[in-house]
């Protein structure tokens, strides 16, 4: 499935003649973004067949679920932003479009700190920054290849601030049609329920930004913070890369114990460390609460809901070892474990306080939970006054 409609390639084309202050087009030398993007698009494994009336009504479901999924996000949640939604959008795409899409994003989350690396180098020569670049975007490319097989969706709240874009304001939800429907093929499950279980965990994030407009520009400045942090050293950063990657191989080894993943060894000094505390603490929220959401529903709403979590989180039983390998490389059982831990957060202060009492996370940054918070909601009800 390379094609799922017109706006999948959309996502990869949109222009504007007035480029972001925020975007990363002043840093080209680091990353090829364009060929991070042609690169993922090559290797991206071949998506479920299907014929061109399939795709579709493949499409037009997806989207009529993603409305459908609104006013129960609303019922849940009770966010009133959950009743106008109208400045982002929804796309249906293939996984060529998603990994487009992360690119754009990468070079606005990215950007600045890689100004001040270049700054921080001092000259460099056209001809070692294109090679730099080639290398990089090579890289960057071959990993969004293997996460855009993976992702069913996701909202992209900077879409709107990359060079030259024309995304409205607040940003996009890329639901990945050929992703989606291969998931529900192997878990036997019925479609329509399948699509609308989804949409309902992508849309809670759509209304955790619209609920909350500081969050985005707040959530790309501890972005960029820790990225700063990681890429402020150039020789320190190598030399922690070159560790992390022999910790790595040793955890590829027979019978070694799971670990944390090797981006995360680069971290040393305690600025980092907190600055990816404070990362980590707003990711388990955000997917913490999405995950309370979608699983609020009962059978009234979604039918098979019992046999599609019961299937759904079997599934991750059967990863084979390449694919195991390259989740621990790049951290992503550490992402699982932020879905179970901020699951556990918000069940915790909604039982206590009511969903009233736990949408104060969304009325300021001093609001959002610290990550012993996370892992303690006592503590955060007792700041909240709670």
């Amino acid at each position: 499935m390379d094609h799922m409609e017109s706006s999948a390639r959309e996502t990869s084309s949109q222009t504007s003649s007035e480029p972001s202050s925020r975007a990363s087009g002043q840093a080209p030398g680091l990353i090829n973004w364009d060929l991070a993007a042609s690169t993922a698009a090559r290797l991206t494994p071949a998506g479920p067949v299907l014929g061109a009336a399939e795709i579709g009504a493949a499409v037009e479901n997806l989207r009529l679920m993603a409305d459908i999924a609104v006013p129960h996000v609303h019922d849940i949640t009770g966010l009133d932003a959950a009743r106008d939604l109208r400045d982002s959008e929804v796309l249906v795409v293939d996984r060529a479009s998603w990994a487009k899409a992360n690119t754009q994003s990468f070079a606005v989350m990215l950007g600045p700190a890689m100004e001040k690396m270049l700054e921080g180098r001092g000259s460099v020569t056209p001809g070692a920054a294109s090679v730099s670049g080639a290398i990089t975007g090579s890289q960057l490319g071959a990993i969004l290849a293997f996460l855009s097989s993976k992702v069913l969706g996701q909202y992209d709240p900077f879409s709107a601030l990359a060079e030259n874009s024309t995304t409205p304001a607040a940003g996009r939800l890329l639901l990945v049609a050929p992703n989606i429907i291969s998931v529900e093929r192997e878990l036997n499950v019925e479609p329509a329920d399948f699509r609308l279980w989804v949409c309902l965990h992508e849309q809670t994030h759509r209304v955790q930004f619209a609920a909350a407009p500081w969050l985005r520009h707040h959530m790309l400045d501890e972005i960029e913070n820790l990225s700063g942090q990681l890429l402020g050293n150039v020789d320190s950063l190598m030399e922690r890369a070159s560790a992390a990657a022999k910790s790595l191989k040793d955890r590829a080894a027979p019978g070694a114990a799971p670990g944390r993943g090797a981006i995360l060894d680069l971290l040393q000094n305690p600025e980092e460390k907190a600055a990816l505390s404070r990362l980590t603490a707003l990711m388990s929220l955000l997917e913490g609460h999405a995950n309370v959401v979608m699983d609020a529903v009962d059978a009234s709403i979604v039918p098979s809901v019992k046999t599609i979590r019961q299937r759904f989180n079997a599934r991750g039983k059967d990863r084979g070892v390449i694919e195991k390998f390259i989740r621990s490389l790049l951290g992503l059982d550490a992402k699982m474990r932020q879905y179970s831990d901020g699951s556990k957060f918000v069940r915790e202060v909604v039982a206590a306080a009511g969903m009233e009492g736990f949408n104060k996370v969304w009325e300021s940054a001093d609001h959002l939970p610290t990550e012993p918070e996370i892992h303690d909601s006592k503590l955060w009800l007792e700041r909240m006054g709670l």
